[in-house]
């Protein structure tokens, strides 16, 4: 148990060191692998930044959006149409898509500030299926059932981003911008705000924070890195059609921040690895792998509801009963 307790420690004293040398490994790791190997990776370096974008929605502003396929498909199509009708370049369409994808979550939050629960997680759900429904049907635009081909891949000093091992890379860095730059959003007067409306919604507004503009605030920031995903996905697969932005998809993420933990930077990247390895070593028995998915997500709810490296709801209880105090203290309530 001293053992235990001292490497936890030492993690926590070189945490900067530990954080560095993980990168270093997961940068080597494409010239290591195979190709299917290095895709496999790719997927999960992906589903970190989308995982985690649906994270700060759900965990850490206590709103319940289920519908993180949707804006996932708004960035896709963005930079899928745009740069194949009008051959604009891919890296401005990265920005452009996670802002094109940050206003539709503007849009979707503005008539729902007042839900809560069940109903919100409705609302998101549908709005996530009319973005696919649009899709399919948009024939002239999006291309329909046939979806969007041959879709140019990126460049960057005339070097083109065209193999696994290169995208690896390119989701690799976007992850790590994605995570230092949510890390400094959540130690700010804004993640403070955040996190006192999930903690107590009029408790918060009662002590000044303004519910309202922090959760739309909160729903454009988490659409905005789904838009940034769905940005690479298109050029990454060359092909895009509506079929990869179903509510399966949708709920999909929302199991790896469930495995994972909600309401921690790392519960969305030990989901997505998780998750990712378990679909790959189950795909042999096909549809049974959901099977799989529901008894683990059951047994998660049942041992760990706060996933696998969440707090225990315990510890969450006692410094719950703190955070409002706590944050107006930091400044995050006026």
């Amino acid at each position: 148990m001293k053992e235990k307790f001292a490497l936890k420690d030492f993690v926590k004293k070189h945490s900067s060191i530990a954080i560095l040398l993980a990168i270093v490994i997961v940068a080597v790791l494409p010239l290591i692998f195979k190709t299917s190997q290095t895709r496999i990776l790719c997927r999960i370096l992906m589903y970190v930044t989308l995982a985690g974008s649906l994270n700060l929605i759900n965990g850490y502003s206590g709103q319940t959006c289920l519908g993180q396929a949707g804006f996932f498909a708004v960035g896709a199509y963005t930079t899928a149409i745009l740069i194949t009708r009008f051959h604009i370049s891919f890296w401005p369409l990265l920005l452009l898509s996670g802002i094109m994808a940050a206003l539709i979550g503007v849009l979707i939050a503005l008539p729902i500030l007042r839900m809560k629960g069940i109903y919100l997680s409705m609302v998101t759900l549908g709005a996530s299926e009319i973005i696919r429904t649009i899709a399919l049907n948009w024939q002239s635009v999006t291309g329909g059932a046939f979806g969007i081909k041959n879709i140019t891949r990126p460049q960057i000093f005339g070097l083109t981003i065209d193999t696994p091992q290169k995208f690896a890379w390119l989701f690799l860095i976007v992850a790590c911008i994605f995570l230092f730059v949510s890390k400094r959003v959540l130690s700010s007067r804004i993640g403070r705000a955040w996190m006192a409306i999930r903690e107590g919604e009029l408790a918060a507004a009662s002590l000044g924070v303004e519910v309202a503009k922090y959760k739309i605030l909160n729903f454009a920031y988490g659409a905005f890195w789904a838009g940034i995903a769905g940005s690479i996905y298109a050029p990454y697969l060359r092909y895009i059609d509506s079929s990869a932005f179903t509510l399966d998809e949708g709920f999909n993420i929302l199991s790896m921040i469930v495995i994972g933990g909600q309401g921690t930077l790392a519960g969305p990247i030990v989901g997505a690895v998780v998750v990712n390895l378990l679909t790959e070593a189950l795909r042999a028995i096909s549809n049974w792998r959901y099977v799989v998915y529901a008894g683990l997500l059951i047994f998660m709810m049942w041992k760990r509801p706060r996933g696998l490296v969440g707090e225990n709801s315990q510890v969450t209880m006692v410094t719950g009963e703190k955070s409002i105090k706590k944050n107006r203290r930091k400044g995050a309530v006026k």
